[in-house]
Parts: structure tokens; C-alpha cells; sequence
């Protein structure tokens, strides 16, 4: 399939339409000539207005007085008739304008049946006339210089994409601009005029370019916005249709929005391109900065959107602008609003020409007076340019892309233009007078659904179009470097007409859906009438020159099969071979078909069989667990003949062709005919030519081999080696099918076969089927591009390896597989009895690479949760990946099963597999996430938090840990703590005696009290950790994350740990006030006591609480209210005191240790402390009152320690002198069991001592029963803390002597 010229539409009466613009302009007709009256023509002298333009011209010049006459085309007195016209053609081929001097004639298109009955397009004259313009001072400044016929869409949403109405516009030499379609509606100054509409993005991340009609005069460019212009044009037109149906002729023309640039810099300005907004990456900004501003030049943080505007001319010859979005606001069109009273005047003396009314010319009059007012252009300097002081550009021509532009001069060249680099790349030589137009072809549907990213918009290659009049020759040039796919000789007299442009009003909403049926480029005869389209097929943008070695290659390959094939006859054998060596014409080719026969390529296939093994057979183990399924829905069951036939169809061209239906029809089709194959009960040969012969195509046999394949993944199995043999000759088979691989293929491009076998094993979830699937896939391939290698270089079985695109597929997509494999059989794992999580998740390509740079660790992070694997045997685990000593040890470790064993060395093995994307700090922090977001489905599993916490504490980087913790406080914790801090603060109002009655408040926030209780003791730990992060991130860097090479292109959602990184950094007072209201909730849960928590702050305390934490809050500051600070002693009085209670054992010398959690956890009374310092209360106070209570309850040890600490002994020594007497009055006053000698030795104490000892109450002591070791000890401390001048150091003294003879009576 090559170029191709096809004819689509043919003019008529093109004699009428030359004789009517070249008539003489001395005998004006008398009457126009109007065939459909769908245009009228204005060309009556009364409906003509004048006035004087010189000021008005002069302002859209820029001063320059002296009119410049820019013409598109090339005229000469000898030339055709039809190179001395303005010619549009609107890009949906629905209407020709063809213009001279002030005439022009459209053509409108029209269906007609021809000689043979078939219904063909023509263009027929519509109209006819005088195009009205404002007089001035010579006749040549009326003339036509430039027109474009612009499409306007259909705002209806039945609409399929044929416009509504299509626009004319018209520019003059005089500086004005007509837009007509049915009478005209608006006016504005112009000479050259070109559009831009919308196009869909073919790739994410390009922008988007708006609609934009530009208008180029000799010193200045005006640039109007589509949109605007497009409603503009709307209102107008519906404005005069609802005027002619009521009678008025008042109509309001609506502003226009639009920028007008003085161009400077450059001598002459012939043409234009604006090629819409762009971005400058980072380097090119600072270059650009540097280079502009200097050494000391500043950059902005991000690079500015500029509108680009290339010129051709002279002086320099092409011309390169910026023009920085915002730097000049749009302008409304005071033009159109100063002459609305004139445009209503023309409109309706046109109309009244049409419809039969009149108007008072007095009133037309009045309005000529009048001057419109013109803004003064923006000045915008020249960036660069390409400087060529003897040839002068003539035209430029924008691709589709806006990426090139082709650019014509008038020494017969034709160069390329890289828009973004701003140099010139290629040029042609020998095109005097040339004209360009663009090719955008898209790639084929039948390559592109093979391809793994079919479902992103298709491929388009671009081609360059080049018409050389003088040569009279049409050519097609591939972009950018390409060669030259086309040539036509056509007539010396034709015109090529490139829009550039599509239908105005479309957007990316508006156009789902739609087909829009346009023209890139035509070519118009003027001789024959003919109009013809540029037929290019996709693959000449890939395919190779040399069609004859790209044929004797598909001979080399047929006679391959045929001396592999064990059933053909030796004569056929021998007559085949002589007829193939005649027809092949290279002689390195003929050399290689006479050398040995090449060695199968199955060796290398059995190497990787045997490296996978292990694998595959795990994998087998995992997946043979017995399933249900019914008889009917089977893909193996027996194909009848009705069901056969019933899925071949036979096409007009006699090939056979199968119909698509169901899966499992389709499956079970494929069964039928390649299962015998793959399992050596059928002749591989037999079948393959069979099918040959039917004339089924290679594609759909291949596509019914694969799935045949991929479906019996459990039966193949069983037998790999045998099953693989057999899929690989019957790959071969089908590989040298005629039509499978392209005679044309170049081995640096991809091949729509194999990428048929990757893109069906992409999306497939039977890893391993895949996985041999394309360990035979890749050898034939490999085997396929060396034998085409070694043609070209005339070596066969060269040393060299060929190295091609195709080859670096494969070798990237067995990688792939291979993870995909490893991965899927350790998902398999069946999780033990009882455990949550669902069923495991089936994994392919397709799934991962659409689960975004995170997909790999969420699904073992799912996986994680449902075996229920606790932070710290993971940690283990992930330790052992990088040391293998541990490894050793852990893997003789008494007690462990072989199970759990296996389960470990899969998880191992699969994170060695991606070490980027399962690093330890990815893989703990979407563990972290997992298991709070199933703690949020089930806030009653507090062990889902508290793992979710402790996963945390194992990342590394305090920049994850940061956004981590954010996002968690964000989306399920804060919610939850204002609803439990509000009802604990709610309940304390109504209850008087329990705290929360019968343990059921916390219901209202969705937990009981003990799960409630873990909550809050996690949201500390929470918040501590987003505390120490946010210390910490300063002095660590930011980690970079990555992904193994294999997996690059990615597309889905972020990861975990780039979501984190993304987050902002949190205001650290307003997290630590939340924290010490989390400590000061938890505290009272664990306890059980009764506090309103809210009320221990302040109104600013308060307002604080839940916000944002990325937001700066007015915290409390100074020294706070005293009655507050009281309530706060008090409670953090009571914590101590019910912390106390808690631990009670019994006393000894060594107490037991105290465990790390729960009410009786070691860093209760550390925490009270530190809360007491972020509280304003005096932490001597609590510390005293500490080892009271601590001595109170008879825990003398752990008293002593705290004693240590405090500051104040004179007051502890006062406070544990009354201890002591409670103590002593209970041995010797209160006992049930008193001795004699106690009561001999109460009679012996001094008078004072016996009256102050029965002053005590012992009834205050929650342990009066201790050890009289005990109690001589804390009399020794007490002597010890107490100063001599001490008012009671005589008591202690008294009490002293008293305990010591107590203790020796003892």
C-alpha cells in the first residue's frame, strides 16, 4: 500500500467563474449574478460606506502612512488565471472561495448522481458579486489580500461533529476585515489572516491550545481570542435573523477580545505563525535569563506561559517572539462599539436589499461621520532570529503538532523549522515558488490493538507536503529526517490548499464523541475542475526503502519452513528450493540460505525453563487447588459443527474470517484447534498448512493459539517441557504464514506481530503461561531479527549479536513477567485459618503498571495484613533480604515450620525482585496505611492501630513519617479525638458518681471504652512521632524515590511515600498542644477518672484544638489563670495517685518490672511530669506527692528512688514525718496484735511524742501493715532530709529512738 492521489469532488462552471473575475472593470455588469441567494452580495453603490481612513490607518500601522500592499499569492501577467486569486476552501470541503480585486465567487457543495448512477460531490457557484468595502482613495486598496472560510460547530447536543454554519472571512490591502456567511456581522482592520481551533491532546501533560484567529498587518499583529469570537459571531448571526423576523434594524454587535503586538526588530514581515501557548523548561529559563539579564540575572520560581510567534520576511529572515501571558491585557474592541450604529446601517441596507425594505440614507449619513477609536500596540521585541541577509522568507506553514513549520523563500528553498530548539533541521533546494501543506496520519486500529498501551490515543506520523508549480510535481516527505514516501506529477497551474485549522467552537467536552470529517490538504486543478486528497498509509512513516531485499527475506524465510517441515516430498522439497533461489536478487541472501541450517533456538528456551523451575513449581502447587465450574461454561468441552461454522464467515475478497463472539466461544475455538497441537496428539505441520490454506488470517490464529494457551495454564504444567516445545514450533508455523511478519519490517521498529503476543500477555493473570509464552516469543524473535541482520551485512551467523528496539522489548517484558511471577506465587500463599483480608489479589502487567509507582507495595502490603505479620517479624524479615548470616540463623530457629519458612524465603525473594519499589521504607509505610484503613472499617481491632503506629515507627525517613502521620491525623484520626474529648467533656456534666456507666458512651464514636482507651494511647504515640519528625527533617534530606528500570512508565496513582512527601510541613506548638490533650484523654480513660479535659485549658487553648495542623494558631501564651493551674495539679494529682493503686505488689527489697503498656506502665508518672511542665504546674509538687503516695501504699523501694529527685526536702520531710507517725501509731495504738513490751514502750515514750502519735490517723494509709525494717529506714531518710533548726527535727529524733527500741523488742 503506497501514496495516493484520489479524486473527491470536482468544480463546476469554472469558465463562469474566470470569465466573471476577469471581466473587464470598465463595463461593470448590470445586475450580479446570485444562484441561491444564501450569501447576498453588497455590491450595490448605495450600500457601499465611505469615510476617511487615513488616521485610522495610520494608528493600525503603527505612523507608517505608506500603504504596503502584502499579497498571498505569486501574480504575473503571463501566469494562469487561477495564481492571480485569493482561494479559501473551508477544511470540511463544503465551500471554495475563489477572490480578485474586489470580486469573488463562492461555491457551495452539492451531492449529484454521475453518468453511472453513483452519487458524487460537486462545488456549484452559490454566489456571486462585489464584496463591500470602505472606499478609499485608489482601487487597489480595495483588493483582496487574504481570506479563510472558518467552520463554526454546532452547539446541539445531537450534533456529530458537521458544523452548524461556516464564516468568511475576508481581509483587504486597505487594513479592513469582513466576516461574512449569510450577511455580514462584524469589522475589523487586517491584511494577512490565519486560524487556529482546538485540537484533542494526543499525549497527557501537553497543553491545551485555545482557539485564535490572527491578522497580520505590515507593522503590527492582532490576535483574536476563539471563544470570543466564536460567541461574537453567534450573536451576531442570530441577532439578524431575529431582527428580519420582527421588522427592526437595531442590532448591538458585542465586543471582541483581543491583543494587538507592534513586531519589532525585523525589517519586513511577510508572514506569520502563532503557534499558541508554551512553557520553557527550568534550563532554558535560566539560559534565557542569563542571557538577557546577565550574571546577576534573578529566575522565578517557575517558568511563565508565553505565547510564541514565529515571522518570516527579511531582516532577519525568520523571526522568533515571546509574549509573556499577563504582560498585556486584552483589549475590547472599541472599534466594533464607536461604528455599531454603521455596521447596523450596513447590515440592514444589505438586508433591505434582500428582503425588500428600505432605509433613510439621510441617517446613513449622519453615521459616516463618525471614527472608530484604536488602542496603540503593545511593543514586543524580537528573542532571536535565523539572520539570512540575501534571501527573504516568503510563507511559513504550522504542522498540526505545533512543533515544526515549513518555510518558503524566494530562492527556491524549503526549510524545516524546529519551533521549540528555534533552528532550522532540514531544507530542500529547487522549489521556486513552492507551496506547503501538513499530513497528520493516525496509526491503523487493526496495529494499534495489539499495542500495551492501546488504550491511550494512537500514533500519528506527520508528513510534509510540497507543491513545486514550476516543476509541476507533488512530493511527500516523511518528518523529520524521513525520506521521501511520494511523488505525483500533476499540472504546472494547480493550487494546494492546506486550512491548518478545524472546526472553531470545539473543546475537549464538546468533541467526545464527535467525528470530524475534514481536509487536511487538497490539491485543485484548475484545467479539469478536479479536487484531490493525499492518500499516505501509516506504516510509510516506518517502513524501508529496499523493498526488494525486504522481499527476498520473506523468500528466505518461506523455504526455512519448508526445510524444517518433516512431511514434505523430496522432489517438492527440490523444486521449491531451485524456484526460490531463482527469485531472490541479493547474493548475501542466496549465501545464507545455502549455508547450514540454523540451530533451533529451543536450547536457549530450556535454560530459562530450568532457571525458573523452582518457581513454576511453587507456583503449580499453589494454583492446583480444586475448583467448581459447570460442564456448560467449560472451554473444553467438545466443538460441534454448528457452533464451528457458525464463527466462520467468508468475506467478498473469498478469505475466511472468524467472528469474534464470546470469550468462551472464542476459547473454545481455540481449544479445538491448537490443544491437540500442544499436547503432541496432532500433526503441528498438518494443522498450521490446513489453516494456511483455509485463508484464516495469521493475527486471529495467533490470538486463538494464546488464548488456548494462557487458559490451560494448570494442564500445561504439568508437562512444561513437552508443552513448550510444541508451542514453540507451532509459533514458528505461524510466524512464517504469509502476512504475519511484514515483508517491509525494520528491524529498529516494533512489529505489530510480536507486540500482538506481548500486549495479550499483558494483560494476562496466568503468570506463568505468560511467562513461556514469552521466553518462545522472544527466542523467535531474536532468531527472526539475526537472520535479517545477517543478510544485511553479509555475514551469515555473524559473532555479532543484532541488537534491535524489538530484541530490547522482549528482553524488558520477560523481566516483567519474571517479577510478575515471583509476585503472583507469593501472593498465592494462602493466609492461616481465621485471618481477614479477603481473597488474594490476581496480578498481571497491565494491573501493575495501571497501579501506579505504589502498585507493587500495596498489593504485598495487603498481603502482609491478611497473614497477619506483625512490624517486628517483618522488620526481621526485611533485615534478613540484606544479610544472609541472619538468614542462616533465623532458618534454624527450634520451633519453626517449614511453612513459615517458605512463606519467608517467597517474601525475600519477591523484595530482591524490586528493590526500589519494596524498599523497607516504601513497603512499612502502605503497611502503616493498610492497617488503618481496615482499623477505619473496624474501630473495634485496636490492634489494627496500634500496628498501623508501630509500622510507622520503622520508616526511616522522618520526611515520610511526617506526611504520613499528617495524612492519618488528617483523614481518621481527628475526627474521632473532637468527638471523644467533646463526650468525655459532655458525660462529665451528667454523671456524678461513674464516669462512663457501663462502659457504653463511647458507642457514639463508634468504639467501646477499651477500644477507646487503645485509641487514645495511640493518637499520642501519633503525634509524638509527627513531633520527632518534624524535628528531625531539617538536618536529613529529602529521600528520592525510585523504580526499577523494568517498571519505568508507570501510570496510576502515587504512592504512599510520594503522597507524603508532597505534604506540608506541620506547625509544631499546635501539635504539641494537640498531644498533651490526647495524653490528658488517655490518662483519664486508663484510670477511669473524672475530668472535663477541655476545661483545663484556656478559651485560646480551645480554639486551637482541631485545626489544621499545617496551619498558625494563636496558642496560649504567659503565665495562666491560677485556679486553672489548681485544676490541672489536681488532676495530674489524681493520675499519680491512681497509677500508684495500679502497681501495687508486694513490698520487697527488688520490685518486680513493671510492663510497658497499660495502667501500670513505667512511664506514667515521666509523662505526668512532662505534662506538668507544658501545664504551668511545678513538677516538685508532683514528684513529692509521688512518693507519698508511693510510701502510703507500702512501696518503700520504688519511693526511695523518686526521693532522689525532688528539690523541696524540707517539705517532703514534713509531709513523710506524719507518714511515719500514721505508721508507728498503727503498730503500737491500732494493732490487733499488741505485745506486751509495745505497750511497756508506749508507757516509756516522752509525753509529747505519745500525744502526737495518737493524734495520728492510720486509717489514711492504704498499706499501714509494713515492715518495722521498713519504717527505721524512712526515720533514717527522714533524719537524713531534715535540717537540725527543723521545728519538728526533735520529733524525728523522738520517733527515731522509738522505732529502733520497737525493733530490738521485736
Amino acid at each position: 500500500m503506497s501514496c495516493s492521489l484520489l479524486e473527491f469532488c470536482r468544480l463546476q462552471e469554472l469558465k463562469t467563474v474566470r470569465d466573471y473575475l476577469f471581466q473587464s472593470q470598465k463595463t461593470e455588469p448590470a445586475e450580479e449574478k446570485s444562484q441561491t441567494g444564501a450569501l447576498p452580495g453588497l455590491d450595490r453603490p448605495e450600500n457601499e460606506l465611505s469615510w476617511e481612513t487615513s488616521e485610522w490607518e495610520s494608528a493600525w500601522d503603527s505612523g507608517d502612512n505608506k500603504e504596503e500592499e502584502v499579497e498571498e499569492e505569486t501574480t504575473g501577467q503571463s501566469g494562469p488565471w487561477l495564481q492571480d486569486c485569493v482561494v479559501a476552501m473551508s477544511p470540511c470541503s463544503d465551500l471554495l472561495v475563489v477572490a480578485r480585486e474586489q470580486k469573488a465567487v463562492f461555491l457551495s457543495a452539492k451531492w449529484r448522481s454521475n453518468d453511472s448512477g453513483r452519487e458524487e460531490m460537486t462545488l456549484a457557484v452559490s454566489w456571486t458579486g462585489t464584496l463591500m468595502t470602505w472606499k478609499t482613495t485608489e482601487d487597489k486598496e480595495k483588493c483582496v489580500s487574504s481570506s479563510v472560510c472558518i467552520p463554526l460547530a454546532s452547539q446541539k447536543r445531537s450534533s456529530t461533529g458537521r458544523p452548524d454554519w461556516t464564516c468568511v472571512v475576508v481581509g483587504f490591502t486597505s487594513g479592513y476585515v469582513r466576516f461574512y456567511t449569510e450577511v455580514p456581522c462584524q469589522s475589523k482592520n487586517g491584511v494577512l489572516l490565519k486560524c487556529r481551533t482546538y485540537e484533542i491532546p494526543r499525549h497527557p501533560g501537553v497543553t491545551e491550545q485555545h482557539e485564535e484567529l490572527s491578522i497580520l498587518y505590515p507593522a503590527a499583529l492582532v490576535t483574536i481570542d476563539g471563544f470570543s469570537l466564536f460567541q461574537s459571531l453567534r450573536a451576531c448571526r442570530n441577532q439578524v435573523a431575529r431582527a428580519a423576523a420582527a421588522g427592526s434594524d437595531v442590532i448591538q454587535p458585542p465586543p471582541l477580545a483581543y491583543k494587538k503586538w507592534g513586531l519589532q526588530d525585523m525589517d519586513t514581515i511577510v508572514d506569520h505563525s502563532s503557534v499558541g501557548i508554551m512553557t520553557l523548561c527550568v534550563f532554558d529559563q535560566m539560559k534565557n535569563a542569563s542571557i538577557l539579564g546577565g550574571f546577576n540575572a534573578s529566575v522565578k520560581g517557575s517558568p511563565p506561559a508565553m505565547s510564541q510567534y514565529v515571522t518570516v520576511g527579511g531582516g532577519p529572515y525568520t523571526g522568533f517572539y515571546y509574549a509573556v501571558e499577563g504582560s498585556s491585557q486584552p483589549l475590547l474592541s472599541h472599534v466594533a462599539l464607536a461604528v455599531a450604529s454603521k455596521l447596523t446601517s450596513a447590515l440592514f441596507n444589505a438586508a433591505s436589499g434582500w428582503l425588500g425594505w428600505n432605509k433613510n440614507k439621510n441617517e446613513e449619513e449622519a453615521v459616516q461621520k463618525q471614527k472608530p477609536k484604536v488602542e496603540p500596540a503593545t511593543p514586543l521585541g524580537i528573542r532571536f532570529g535565523l539572520p539570512d541577509s540575501r534571501r527573504h522568507g516568503e510563507s511559513i506553514c504550522l504542522s498540526p503538532c505545533n512543533t515544526l513549520a515549513g518555510v518558503t523563500d524566494d530562492f527556491g528553498r524549503v526549510s524545516l523549522l524546529d519551533l521549540a530548539r528555534g533552528i532550522s533541521i532540514r531544507m530542500w533546494k529547487g522549489y521556486r515558488d513552492a507551496q506547503l501543506g501538513w499530513l497528520q496520519v493516525p496509526e491503523e486500529r487493526g496495529d494499534r490493538e495489539f499495542s500495551p498501551s492501546a488504550s491511550l490515543p494512537r500514533r500519528h506520523a506527520l508528513f510534509l507536503v510540497i507543491y513545486a508549480p514550476r516543476r509541476g510535481i507533488l512530493e511527500v516527505w516523511a518528518m523529520q529526517q524521513g525520506p521521501r514516501v511520494g511523488a505525483f506529477t500533476v499540472g504546472k497551474h494547480c493550487r494546494l490548499l492546506y486550512a491548518g485549522y478545524r472546526l472553531m467552537g470545539v473543546n475537549s467536552v464538546t468533541s467526545q464523541g464527535w467525528q470530524l470529517h475534514t481536509q487536511q490538504v487538497c490539491l485543485l486543478d484548475p484545467i479539469t475542475g478536479a479536487l484531490r486528497t493525499v492518500n499516505i498509509p501509516f506504516h510509510l512513516a516506518l517502513s524501508d526503502k529496499k523493498s526488494e531485499r525486504a522481499k527476498d527475506m520473506h523468500l528466505l524465510k518461506r523455504l526455512t519452513t519448508i526445510l524444517r517441515s518433516r512431511e514434505v516430498e523430496p522432489d517438492i522439497l527440490e523444486s521449491e528450493a531451485k524456484s526460490v533461489l531463482l527469485d531472490i536478487k541479493h547474493p548475501a541472501i542466496k549465501k545464507q540460505l545455502l549455508s547450514p541450517t540454523q540451530q533451533d533456538s529451543f536450547e536457549g528456551i530450556e535454560e530459562e525453563l530450568s532457571r525458573v523451575g523452582p518457581t513454576l513449581q511453587r507456583y503449580a502447587q499453589l494454583t492446583s487447588r480444586p475448583s467448581v465450574s459447570f460442564a456448560q461454561d467449560s472451554p473444553y468441552s467438545p466443538l460441534p459443527a454448528q457452533a464451528f461454522l457458525s464463527q466462520m464467515e467468508c468475506t467478498e475478497d473469498g478469505e475466511l474470517r472468524v467472528i469474534r463472539g464470546s470469550e468462551t466461544e472464542w476459547n473454545r475455538l481455540g481449544n479445538f484447534m491448537f490443544w491437540g497441537c500442544l499436547c503432541g496428539n496432532s500433526p503441528l505441520h498438518k494443522v498450521c498448512d490446513t489453516l494456511q490454506e483455509a485463508g484464516i488470517s495469521p493475527q486471529q490464529l495467533l490470538s486463538l493459539l494464546l488464548s488456548v494457551w494462557l487458559q490451560r495454564e494448570k494442564e500445561m504444567l504439568q508437562k512444561p517441557g513437552e508443552t513448550v516445545r510444541n508451542l514453540h514450533t507451532l509459533l514458528i508455523a505461524l510466524s512464517n504464514m504469509k502476512g504475519a511478519v511484514e515483508e517491509s519490517w525494520d528491524t529498529q521498529s516494533i512489529s505489530p506481530w510480536w507486540q500482538q503476543v506481548r500486549h495479550t500477555c499483558i494483560q494476562s493473570h496466568n503468570s506463568a503461561a505468560a511467562l513461556l509464552a514469552a521466553f518462545v516469543a522472544h527466542r523467535a524473535a531474536k532468531a527472526s531479527i539475526t537472520s535479517r541482520a545477517d543478510s544485511k551485512v553479509k555475514k551469515p551467523h555473524s559473532e555479532w549479536e543484532a541488537v534491535s528496539l524489538e530484541l530490547e522489548q522482549w528482553v524488558v517484558f520477560v523481566r516483567q513477567l519474571e517479577d510478575v511471577l515471583v509476585l503472583q506465587t507469593l501472593l498465592l500463599v494462602p493466609p492461616p485459618q481465621g485471618s481477614g483480608g479477603g481473597a488474594a489479589a490476581q496480578c498481571s502487567i497491565k494491573t501493575l503498571m495501571e497501579g501506579g509507582t505504589g502498585g507493587i507495595a500495596d498489593s504485598v502490603s495487603k498481603w502482609v495484613f491478611r497473614h497477619n505479620l506483625s512490624p517486628e517479624r517483618l522488620k526481621e524479615i526485611l533485615q534478613k533480604r540484606e544479610d544472609k548470616e541472619a538468614e542462616d540463623k533465623l532458618e534454624q530457629k527450634a520451633g519453626e515450620e517449614g511453612k513459615e519458612q517458605e512463606e519467608k524465603k517467597l517474601l525475600v525473594a519477591v523484595c530482591q525482585r524490586f528493590p526500589h519499589s519494596l524498599s523497607p521504607d516504601l513497603l512499612f509505610a502502605h503497611c502503616c496505611w493498610e492497617y488503618v484503613v481496615q482499623w477505619n472499617k473496624d474501630p473495634e481491632e485496636s490492634r489494627y492501630l496500634s500496628w498501623a503506629v508501630e509500622h510507622l515507627k520503622l520508616v526511616s525517613s522522618p520526611h515520610i513519617q511526617l506526611g504520613i502521620s499528617t495524612m492519618m491525623w488528617s483523614t481518621f484520626i481527628v475526627k474521632r479525638l473532637s468527638a471523644a474529648a467533646f463526650l468525655m467533656e459532655k458525660v462529665n456534666y451528667t454523671q456524678t458518681h461513674t464516669f462512663l456507666p457501663e462502659g457504653r458512651c463511647f458507642y457514639d464514636v463508634g468504639m467501646g471504652d477499651k477500644a477507646a482507651t487503645y485509641f487514645l494511647g495511640c493518637c499520642v504515640q501519633l503525634l509524638q512521632i509527627l513531633m520527632e519528625a518534624d524535628s528531625a527533617v531539617e538536618e536529613v534530606p529529602a529521600p528520592e524515590l525510585s523504580v526499577e528500570e523494568a517498571w519505568f512508565g508507570a501510570e496510576g496513582p502515587a504512592s504512599i511515600a510520594e503522597l507524603a512527601l508532597e505534604q506540608r510541613g506541620v506547625h509544631y506548638p499546635l501539635v504539641q498542644h494537640h498531644c498533651l490533650l490526647a495524653s490528658l484523654l488517655h490518662s483519664a480513660m486508663t484510670f477511669s477518672l473524672k475530668v472535663k479535659p477541655l476545661s483545663l485549658f484556656d478559651s485560646k487553648g480551645k480554639n486551637a484544638f482541631f485545626r489544621d495542623l499545617t496551619t498558625i494558631q494563636l496558642m496560649p501564651s504567659g503565665d495562666m489563670d491560677p485556679g486553672l493551674i489548681s485544676l490541672r495539679q489536681e488532676f495530674l494529682l489524681r493520675v499519680l495517685t491512681a497509677w500508684v493503686q495500679a502497681i501495687d505488689d508486694s513490698s520487697g527489697t527488688s520490685p518486680p518490672p513493671l510492663p510497658s503498656s497499660g495502667p501500670k506502665a513505667d512511664w506514667w508518672p515521666s509523662m505526668c511530669l512532662e505534662l506538668g511542665s507544658l501545664l504551668q504546674v511545678n513538677p516538685d509538687i508532683l514528684r513529692r506527692h509521688l512518693v507519698c503516695e508511693l510510701y502510703n501504699q507500702g512501696l518503700d523501694p520504688r519511693a526511695e528512688e523518686v526521693m532522689l529527685e525532688v528539690e523541696d526536702k524540707d517539705v517532703l520531710g514534713s509531709q513523710l514525718l506524719v507518714l511515719t507517725g500514721q505508721r508507728l501509731s498503727y503498730s503500737l495504738l491500732h494493732s490487733q496484735s499488741q505485745t506486751q513490751a509495745a505497750m511497756e514502750l508506749l508507757a516509756r515514750l516522752p509525753p509529747t511524742l505519745c500525744t502526737w502519735l495518737k493524734a495520728m490517723d492510720p486509717g489514711e494509709l492504704r498499706c499501714p501493715l509494713v515492715p518495722l525494717p521498713q519504717t527505721s529506714r524512712l526515720v533514717g531518710r527522714l533524719i537524713e532530709i531534715l535540717p537540725e533548726n527543723h521545728a519538728q527535727y526533735s520529733l524525728a529524733l523522738h520517733l527515731l529512738e522509738a522505732v529502733e527500741a520497737l525493733t530490738t523488742e521485736d
